[in-house]
């Protein structure tokens, strides 16, 4: 039986450490790829004035009750469109409502509301408000199509951040200025939020005609063929195709504060759709007056101008007889 070996014989030298240098340190990874350690010393050396703002916008969307199937689908259309949204359950549409709904929106911790009032089942009002300072904007919604309703061709991603494009009528008159803003911060999607993709696949589409907001939403399509591949910001080949949904914003009024306070701006074109439906009656109701006076008419003409008797009318009876 061979000897032991001594324990200081079997262990193995202990690597010599060049100037105590610590392991390199791991790149860290983003959606775009490995940041190098350059990237991330120039973002520590920027001034934090830069990137000291971050939008954590969120709005509040929810709906009267009673409201129509139409209006109904026309507000989860919106819901899907905007994933920094909160829903919530259906509100009485009371005089009281702006109190409540102020205090929804504290709750839930939104900064803005998108609030869909149906009256009469017919008519659809969008309240549009930031909370709690306001402004407020109250809107007449007419011309909805939603997306099942339509069944256009255009689909694009849920989640993605849309693109705001308005006409270059928003920037003539004070008004539609701060309407303009309210949209944008309502329908702008913030960056690098949780339920957002970060990129941009469909435009949001606001257009002023005859005084009153057009909405459209419409994808932007790209060829994907190797051969048809366009170069990043080739704008020639990429085209438009609509999605949905499609409504017309009639503003009626803009208030100072939320859901109420002194009015900013009235509309001095807004016809109430109710004023509109008691003038249509009044002219069905002429029409009909109109047919009874042409009847006595004709019978006050036919008394005053009596037929002469017919010498040749009881000819026949006399034969037959």
């Amino acid at each position: 039986m061979g000897k032991k070996r001594k324990h200081s014989e079997t262990e193995a030298p202990a690597p010599v450490k060049k100037n105590d240098e610590p392991a390199p340190e791991r790149p860290k990874r983003t959606l775009l790829g490995w940041k190098d350690k350059n990237e991330e010393d120039a973002e520590k050396s920027k001034p934090l004035s830069s990137s000291g703002f971050r939008n954590k916008e969120k709005v509040l969307v929810t709906c009267s009750r009673r409201i129509n199937f139409r209006y109904r689908h026309l507000m989860l259309n919106m819901v899907s469109l905007l994933p920094h949204c909160k829903k919530d359950s259906k509100v009485e549409a009371k005089s009281s409502k702006g109190a409540t709904l102020n205090e929804l929106i504290e709750l839930k911790g939104s900064s803005s509301c998108l609030f869909f009032e149906c009256r009469k089942h017919k008519d659809l009002y969008l309240w549009m408000v930031k909370s709690p300072g306001g402004p407020s904007v109250k809107f007449l919604v007419n011309a909805v199509h939603t997306m099942e309703e339509l069944k256009l061709t255009g689909n694009h991603l849920k989640g993605s951040r849309p693109l705001l494009t308005f006409s270059s009528n928003f920037d003539k008159d004070v008004h539609w200025k701060l309407l303009k803003e309210m949209l944008t911060q309502i329908f702008g999607i913030p960056k690098e939020h949780r339920k957002s993709k970060p990129y941009h696949d469909h435009v949001f589409v606001f257009s002023i005609v005859d005084d009153h907001i057009w909405f459209r939403n419409y994808q932007i399509s790209v060829p994907h063929n190797e051969s048809d591949k366009i170069a990043r910001g080739g704008l020639d080949k990429m085209t438009l195709i609509e999605v949905g949904p499609r409504f017309c914003l009639n503003p009626i009024k803009i208030f100072g504060g939320s859901f109420g306070g002194p009015t900013l701006y009235e509309n001095p074109f807004y016809v109430s759709p109710n004023q509109i439906r008691a003038f249509e009656k009044r002219n069905k109701a002429g029409k009909f007056a109109k047919k009874i006076k042409a009847k006595t008419r004709r019978k006050m003409h036919e008394l005053a101008n009596p037929l002469e008797p017919d010498e040749f009318a009881d000819m026949w009876k006399d034969d037959d007889e």
